[in-house]
């Protein structure tokens, strides 16, 4: 298990990268928030569904002064809203930025969305990829995810200042091990909305217009089932806020006065 923590104590902020299997990408958002209040950023890298969340369980108990704030991106939102349903009394709030869809149906459209942002040449590399890492060794594939990751940028960002993420490293292990299982659960009837009704802290949704995600797959789910949660939708503004150069500043500001 390992963590960076930035500031100093007490630490009642944890930033929750996505993937699963992308650790490093929030430190950006970590880096912003310290300048006020010390953070902790887990890194992740169980590679099951309930390893990821008592990896977290433990990475916050054993840095954080609980209960704790959680800030999540992407697979990352998902992780602490499951950590909040098996323990609510660790979490004070959510923050989820830019959120996994929660349903088999708007899933699919992700990729269709990003086929469409991409060039006829980089659809066809796609491809390539998604063959080549089947067979591939572990090293090769983590180099393919890379990769991988860098291809979908251009679909998932919407006028980055850079498209420089911080992934310390491609864990496609971790991706394969997780995401199946979370999919899993996610399609069977009715599991998700009761599993999430008992999170009793307040939810903050940020989410960008141009992100891939549909929001249609996220906020009807999440009004659904969570007592106390807002959404903010940012225009002109992918799935890292943080990088979008015209919706950084909001971004911060709405992530402000979550805290």
């Amino acid at each position: 298990m390992t963590v960076r923590k930035y500031a100093s104590a007490p630490y009642r902020i944890a930033v929750l990268h996505g993937g699963p299997g992308a650790p490093g990408y929030m430190a950006p958002v970590a880096r912003e928030l310290s300048s006020k209040r010390g953070v902790v950023e887990p890194l992740q890298s169980a590679a099951t569904l309930d390893g990821q969340i008592q990896e977290l369980k433990n990475q916050l108990t054993a840095n954080c002064d609980l209960p704790a704030t959680l800030i999540g991106s992407s697979w990352g939102a998902v992780l602490a809203l499951l950590l909040a349903a098996h323990q609510p009394e660790m979490i004070d709030k959510l923050v989820l930025i830019g959120p996994a869809v929660f349903d088999a149906e708007h899933s699919a459209q992700i990729e269709k969305i990003r086929m469409s942002r991409l060039s006829e040449k980089d659809r066809l590399r796609y491809a390539e990829i998604q063959s080549e890492i089947v067979n591939a060794d572990e090293h090769r594939r983590n180099v393919l995810m890379s990769e991988w990751g860098k291809m979908l940028d251009k679909t998932d960002m919407c006028d980055p200042i850079t498209t420089d993420l911080e992934v310390i490293e491609s864990q496609y292990g971790v991706f394969t091990g997780v995401w199946p299982q979370f999919a899993a659960l996610r399609d069977q009837p009715g599991y998700l909305e009761s599993l999430f009704s008992q999170i009793i802290a307040p939810v903050t949704v940020i989410h960008g217009a141009h992100d891939p995600h549909p929001i249609d797959g996220i906020r009807p789910f999440l009004q659904c089932c969570l007592k106390n949660v807002i959404f903010h939708i940012l225009p002109d503004c992918g799935h890292y806020p943080w990088i979008e150069r015209q919706a950084k500043d909001k971004f911060y500001e709405i992530l402000e006065d979550s805290l």
